[in-house]
């Protein structure tokens, strides 16, 4: 049976459009969205408009230029005249989260398949809970998106004045933090071992020790480490040229000819102008040093795939490698299963998990061209 099941209205315009008949009053959404994306009657993803008006979303019987969301997929409006062209619209963020959905497989859809495919009579899995093939397939799915699946997130933010920025909710680990100059163009932002940040700050008496509060545990204070961090003036860690330094003299002509550009043996750490960055474990976010306030930075990191229903979903290049992680993990946990059998499935999932990595990193051949041309081999057409 074909896979898809949307108009190319629903998909490409993100929209169903209907003309009422006399007296109708429900109208059914057919498109792969879900126009009820939270377990509320109030939408988020969609807006109704009638003739080119948008309505209002009530949650009583509608009246008037009123609609109600009466089921998953339906709205229910006031008995039409006939002849009205109703639009149920999905929203940005819905039309983006749906363009692309083809080459995934939900979640649900993989334990469905595996049920049909793997579990049964004259199988290698007789018989199997299906919340024990949910769990190897989340473990799969967060284990595959660290380094195989193309999970990788994205911000854009700008530093405030606080020097500082909250880990996302759905955060792992970070790849890449970046500073965007006037040219969209990205700049590295790298970590630096230059300071840290202290998780606990006990208040210390005249002796030393750390004091208590009326419940015994130790009265925390605020971070000096930090503060000196905010405030230091990077210069004084690069080495940079700085316009302060060449009024007072410090930058002359002999020194620029002489010795610009040629001090050897410097830290690429501290030799360079984009700032640093820390992890504050403590507080639960990201601090930068004091030359980024006010910048716009783009943060990519990496989640497990399971924060949000829309993240549990698995690249169609990569379904094979989840069935094969799947079927190892429940015979590697029974008794009585003979090694070689689970000695052969790891060896097949294995291969299937190389095979996706492969399939995923979507190497090109001109791209590889493109490379090659940059070198100092030449390549005929």
């Amino acid at each position: 049976m074909a896979l898809l099941s949307e108009t190319n209205e629903q998909y490409y315009a993100g929209q169903q459009t209907f003309i009422a008949g006399v007296g109708d009053t429900t109208f059914v959404w057919t498109g792969d969205t879900r126009l009820l994306a939270t377990n509320t009657t109030t939408n988020t993803n969609f807006k109704v408009k009638v003739n080119n008006v948008v309505w209002t979303e009530v949650l009583v019987a509608p009246v008037g230029n009123q609609y109600q969301l009466t089921s998953i997929n339906q709205i229910t409006v006031p008995a039409m005249a006939g002849g009205e062209t109703v639009i149920i619209e999905l929203l940005d963020t819905a039309k983006w989260a749906n363009n692309g959905g083809y080459s995934y497989i939900k979640l649900n859809d993989v334990i469905d398949n595996f049920m049909v495919g793997y579990v049964g009579m004259d199988k290698l899995i007789t018989s199997c809970k299906r919340s024990d093939v949910l769990f190897h397939a989340k473990r799969g799915l967060q284990e595959f998106s660290y380094d195989t699946l193309k999970s990788i997130k994205s911000q854009e933010l700008t530093i405030p004045a606080s020097l500082s920025i909250i880990i996302p909710q759905d955060y792992v680990n970070y790849v890449e933090m970046s500073r965007i100059d006037d040219l969209g163009v990205k700049h590295i932002i790298y970590p630096t071992t230059l300071t840290s940040n202290p998780y606990t700050v006990p208040v210390q008496d005249a002796d030393g020790v750390p004091t208590q509060n009326n419940l015994g545990e130790n009265v925390e204070g605020t971070s000096i480490t930090n503060e000196r961090w905010d405030t230091a003036n990077s210069y004084k860690l690069t080495g940079a040229y700085n316009p302060e330094m060449y009024n007072a003299g410090v930058y002359n002509w002999t020194w620029g000819k002489a010795a610009y550009g040629r001090r050897y043996g410097l830290d690429p750490e501290t030799s360079q102008v984009n700032g640093w960055f820390t992890i504050d474990e403590r507080e639960g976010k990201f601090s930068f040093s004091s030359g980024l306030a006010n910048q716009l930075i783009i943060l990519e990191y990496i989640s497990d795939g399971l924060s949000v229903d829309y993240d549990m979903r698995i690249p169609k290049m990569a379904e094979e490698a989840i069935y094969m992680h799947i079927i190892y993990s429940i015979l590697a946990g029974r008794r009585n299963v003979p090694e070689y059998i689970v000695a052969r499935y790891k060896k097949e999932r294995r291969a299937a998990l190389r095979n996706a990595k492969i399939r995923l990193s979507n190497i090109k051949l001109n791209e590889f061209v493109q490379v090659m041309r940059n070198k100092s081999k030449w390549i005929k057409h």
